[in-house]
């Protein structure tokens, strides 16, 4: 309960730092977090009371972490030099509740992991499925969901999708970019798309992003496969799968080179750039009270421990301040 508090204390602190940013620089009268809450809503056709506005379908599962040599070069952090146990919920993209799990509305996938450390501190991963993100600014993000909504019921040609797309390569690419339909969340990938500040205890630093990758390597459904699955089977996949066995993903981060972009969520680092091993993660147990466990939590990629910190990525230090008015609205059951 006390990580939970504290949740929702560091994103309510964001919020307000938010709304008081939009207020001096004379923005609209809702800052730009509740506004992308308010338009995923919309593009829902919601409100769905007790459900997130964003990748609101998802499962959860336990496991724990266990640390790599390699990590304590890279980080101090002791989410990665101790073994831990984990919370880890898989998600589908949008804020429908029961969007089926092979619609392409439903990535990107994501994969939030929350670290359960001494004395009730918590630490969480965020990540999602694509190796990259359609906006470099939250107002930029905005704008996206906000053509998206216009071009529902419009007869312009083109519509304002198919405008913005073209005026912002980096939200086309996004959009075009395979999204393979996975054989189970035990087989998909899944990538930090904001960058982090990761200190030693040398006091060395490296800026890095996450990459969790299944040891037994990614693994998708062929196109016809694809068409023929189930509308929720990803969700009843899973628990399968835990009853036979346990998985795993290697944990690692891509460390930044002099020139690669820090702050630009749409800019994917070379793939030539030096990766470094944090850490296997295994999953060995669905949780019973899945459904219960999830309306009632809300991860944070700010939920940081000493050896971690944010960088100055617009997008990432937007992401709680969303999450907060999301949650907000869950637990008031909005």
């Amino acid at each position: 309960m006390q990580a939970i508090v504290r949740s929702v204390l560091l994103a309510t602190l964001v919020f307000q730092a938010s709304t008081l940013s939009n207020a001096l620089a004379g923005a609209s009268d809702k800052p730009v977090a509740e506004q992308l809450v308010d338009t995923l809503t919309q593009l829902s056709a919601g409100p769905h009371p007790g459900f997130r506005a964003n990748h609101a379908k998802g499962i959860v599962t336990e496991g724990h972490f266990t640390p790599a040599p390699s990590a304590a070069e890279i980080t101090k952090a002791e989410i990665f030099n101790h073994s831990n146990p984990v919370v880890v919920r898989y998600s589908n993209a949008t804020g429908v509740p029961n969007i089926p799990d092979n619609d392409g509305g439903a990535f990107p996938k994501g994969i939030a992991i929350r670290f359960q450390l001494a004395d009730d501190a918590i630490a969480d991963l965020v990540c999602i499925s694509v190796n990259g993100f359609p906006a470099s600014t939250p107002e930029e993000f905005l704008g996206l969901l906000q053509a998206v909504a216009a071009s529902q019921q419009s007869q312009a040609q083109p519509k304002p999708i198919e405008t913005f797309l073209e005026q912002h390569p980096a939200a086309k690419r996004f959009v075009t970019t395979p999204k393979p339909l996975p054989i189970s969340f035990a087989t998909q990938s899944f990538f930090g798309v904001n960058a982090f500040k990761f200190t030693n205890a040398k006091g060395e630093t490296h800026y890095g992003r996450y990459r969790i990758e299944p040891v037994d390597g990614a693994k998708f459904l062929s196109a016809d496969a694809a068409k023929a699955v189930e509308p929720d089977y990803l969700m009843h996949e899973l628990p399968k799968r835990l009853n036979q066995a346990a998985y795993s993903y290697r944990v690692s981060v891509q460390l930044a080179e002099a020139g690669d972009a820090l702050d630009d969520a749409t800019v994917s680092w070379p793939e030539s750039r030096r990766i470094v091993e944090l850490g296997t993660l295994t999953i060995d147990k669905f949780r019973s009270d899945s459904a219960m466990f999830e309306k009632t939590v809300m991860f944070s990629p700010l939920n940081l421990v000493d050896g971690i910190d944010a960088s100055n990525d617009p997008i990432l230090l937007t992401r709680p301040a969303a999450y907060s008015v999301s949650f907000s609205r869950r637990i008031q059951g909005h």
